[in-house]
Parts: structure tokens; C-alpha cells; sequence
């Protein structure tokens, strides 16, 4: 069975149901986390029309979902967000302000001001969340070393405000479910022992038990189509990126000096 489809997808949502998880936003949770719970965030980083669908999907499911989304015509459409807000789903900003600023920390919060109020001109606004941005030497986070984000009304951002010991993140970053060897900034410590590669894997943990009453899901929807050709096509572009990615990896790491190694 092919993998990163509408039918995989529909399929962890069946299994995620028949397992009892109920399902919270990003920023409910926060505020009330429940006891059997799958937040499914979404970075809307290209193909919108992808993450409308999703929506429609978990609405016609009864299901919320956090949908997180760039300043960038790829993503950022007032109609589409707008559409989400409507059935229910939260809307939060997938922030990238660091690298629009080449990193410098003060003229990226002044962008995030600036994103952040042409955001909330379409809908609510309390949570954020960094864009990867894995080509870029700038890391999106840090401009919250200089400044904090919840004097702008934010009351979280997951890789901060989330207790990944406690919490088990998944995310499609590599178009796998293991793609930590692969992913240059969308990772946490794995507290669980679990890894799953395929979406049939998930599913596979779910119906055995095995997946944690706590799970947060990180899924990016331009990579989920049943188009044959769209599919082929997102499958090779991912392969290559993949290899592209791991190579930056192993390239930052051999140019880190190691202070540890004997003078």
C-alpha cells in the first residue's frame, strides 16, 4: 500500500478513533490537557489547498486540528484560512522572521510584529510555531534568546512550551515517521523507545497499544496525495532533499569543533 495518501491518512484517523484518543488543539491542551489525547498540528509550508483538505476531512470527523502558516504565497491565503478557522480549527503562526531578517534578532521580532497582526486580522492568534527552514544557517527560534513571545498574547510554541517526556511527538519531516537522521531542525528527544517508519507502522502501534496516551502529531500535507503522478513526483523530490539534508547535517557537525578532543 502506498504511504503519505488521503487513504493512509484516513486510515490513522479510523485507528487513532476505534484507540478512544480524543482529539485537542495545540492551544487547548495547553490550557487543559486532556487524559487520551492526539493533537494533530499542521505546518502549512506549501500546497495549501493539501491542508484545506485535511480540515475538511477531520471536520466531517468531528476531529480539531492547529494549522500553522507562513508568510509566504504558498501558504498564506486569506480565503483558506479563513475556511479552516470556520470548522473549528485553530490557526497559528509558523514563523520564519529570523531568516526574512537574516538573522539578525531585532529586525526579525519587528517582522514577527508585523506578521503576526496581518495574521490576526484573519483569525485568533495564540500559538506559534517555527518554520525548519533546513537550507538557512539561521535557526527561527532564536530570536526569542532576545525577546518573548508571550508578551504578544502567545501562550505557547511546542518546541518550548511542550514536555516531550511526557508528550510523544511524531513527525512526517522526510516523508517518514523516523526522519530524525534526516531532519535539520524539526526533532526532539525521544523519551519512549518508539520509532515507526511508515503511516502502517503507526497504525500498527496503535492497534497493538503501543502509542502513548499523550501524542502529538506534526503533519506537512503538501507531501499526502492520491495523485499517482503528484505522489511520484513529491516521493523523488523528498528522496533527494533527504540526501541533501543528511549531507548538511554530517557537514555542520564535522565543521562544530570538538572541545573535548585531546590538545
Amino acid at each position: 500500500m502506498r504511504d503519505f495518501t488521503l487513504s493512509a491518512y484516513h486510515a490513522l484517523l479510523d485507528h487513532l478513533q476505534a484507540a478512544q484518543y480524543g482529539f485537542q488543539t495545540f492551544s487547548a491542551f495547553l490550557q487543559n490537557p486532556a487524559e487520551r489525547t492526539a493533537m494533530l498540528r499542521h505546518d502549512v509550508d506549501d500546497r495549501k489547498l493539501h491542508s484545506l483538505a485535511f480540515a475538511k476531512i477531520q471536520h466531517e470527523r468531528g476531529i480539531v486540528g492547529t494549522y500553522y502558516f507562513r508568510m509566504v504565497p504558498e501558504s498564506f491565503d486569506e480565503g483558506v484560512i479563513r475556511e479552516i478557522r470556520d470548522m473549528g480549527h485553530e490557526i497559528g503562526y509558523h514563523y520564519e522572521d529570523m531568516d526574512f531578517a537574516n538573522g539578525d534578532p531585532h529586525l526579525a521580532v519587528q517582522l514577527f510584529e508585523k506578521h503576526l497582526e496581518k495574521l490576526r486580522k484573519v483569525a485568533p492568534i495564540t500559538t506559534i510555531c517555527m518554520h525548519g527552514s533546513p537550507r538557512s544557517k539561521y535557526d527561527n527560534k532564536d530570536v526569542w534568546k532576545y525577546y518573548d513571545y508571550k508578551k504578544y498574547g502567545i501562550i505557547g510554541e511546542p518546541y518550548f512550551d511542550v514536555d516531550f517526556s511526557k508528550v510523544y511527538y511524531l513527525t512526517d519531516t522526510g516523508r517518514q515517521w523516523d526522519g530524525y537522521k534526516v531532519s535539520v531542525r524539526d526533532k526532539v528527544d525521544n523519551h519512549f523507545g518508539l520509532s515507526f517508519h511508515s503511516t502502517y507502522d503507526v497504525i500498527e502501534g496503535i492497534r497493538h497499544g503501543k502509542l502513548p496516551d499523550k501524542v502529538m502529531f506534526n503533519f506537512h500535507p503538501q507531501r499526502w496525495t492520491d495523485a499517482p503522478l503528484l505522489w511520484l513526483k513529491e516521493k523523488n523530490i523528498q528522496r533527494a532533499k533527504n540526501l541533501a539534508k543528511y549531507l548538511l547535517i554530517k557537514f555542520r557537525q564535522n565543521k562544530t569543533p570538538n572541545h573535548n578532543a585531546p590538545a
